[in-house]
């Protein structure tokens, strides 16, 4: 079985104005790397389908969900900006719905054994979008919608939910609090924005703060000692990747020192778990990652991982 590449032109119809980070071009390095480096031949191509309101809110209140349908603009050139650094043109919305439903086919799509792992290739991004707040870029939480459904749908008893972005997951960690379904494991550059995860204390989340110009070898120290003993343990029936890149040396969103070798990395150790205890099953969401070069060749190593060689 290949890699389901799961996607929608929408995603790349979104625009939060001239400049910002956020932007159509990330998912055009993207198809570029994957072209140039072969990988395009090796995934089965999907669009993804817009979610519903009854699978956002399962984990979105459904007054915010409500919220941002109401806001969205219906005319071209218009923003309206749902965070400080947040805004809706008139594409949004769809592709806001098309990033969640995205996470919805990739579970979907593993769950079936159509494919032991998908990448969501989506935008708006979604770890900091919390129950009934946006931010960070991210309207609808998706890799959150995507779990949720597995466990409404699917009826999967635990998930791992490992978030490598260089910023806290603080949105999953909030629609997951507690529940014990779900071990999160999320590590970020700190002290940094959002500016938070450093003293969570719930027994589900486990956290990794480290340092501004964390590089690979600390990084990968960090998630041998923290994460995989207990991932181990937790013998998740299914992994879901919140997959941001923007810790890496070449982007300067952030001050880490990551490079591709390291997301492969990661990629490799959380495939080798799935192998053991979720039928290999992954799905992946892209998350930031705003280098468009180094975005594009460290999906690419990404993807290369998800596939697999043994």
């Amino acid at each position: 079985m290949n890699l389901a590449f799961v996607s929608h032109p929408f995603c790349q119809q979104h625009k939060m104005g001239a400049h910002h980070p956020e932007c159509p071009e990330r998912l055009y390095a993207i198809q570029d790397r994957m072209i140039a480096s072969g990988m395009e031949m090796l995934v089965t191509h999907y669009d993804a389908p817009e979610a519903s309101v009854a699978q956002l809110t399962r984990v979105h209140d459904a007054d915010y969900v409500q919220g941002l349908i109401d806001a969205a603009p219906e005319v071209d050139d218009v923003l309206v900006w749902v965070d400080g650094d947040t805004a809706m043109n008139s594409h949004t919305l769809p592709a806001a719905l098309r990033s969640a439903g995205g996470a919805i086919l990739g579970v979907d799509l593993v769950m079936s054994e159509k494919h032991h792992a998908a990448f969501c290739c989506v935008r708006p991004p979604g770890h900091h979008a919390g129950r009934r707040s946006a931010g960070g870029f991210c309207l609808f939480n998706n890799v959150a919608v995507g779990a949720a459904h597995a466990m409404a749908e699917h009826g999967i008893k635990r998930i791992a939910i490992v978030d490598f972005d260089v910023h806290h997951g603080n949105g999953t960690e909030e629609i997951f609090s507690g529940d014990e379904r779900v071990l999160f494991c999320s590590s970020f550059q700190h002290p940094f924005y959002p500016g938070c995860g450093a003293d969570t204390k719930a027994p589900n989340i486990l956290n990794l703060p480290l340092p501004k110009l964390t590089d690979g070898a600390a990084f990968r120290a960090a998630v041998e000692a923290a994460w995989l003993p207990k991932l181990d343990a937790f013998a998740p029936e299914l992994i879901m990747i919140s997959a941001g890149f923007d810790g890496h040396v070449e982007d300067d969103m952030a001050h880490f020192n990551l490079r591709e070798p390291d997301y492969a990395w990661i990629t490799r150790e959380l495939h080798l778990l799935a192998r053991r205890h979720a039928q290999e099953r992954v799905v992946s969401c892209l998350e930031g990652g705003y280098s468009l070069s180094a975005l594009g060749r460290s999906v690419s190593a990404h993807v290369d991982e998800l596939i697999g060689h043994a």
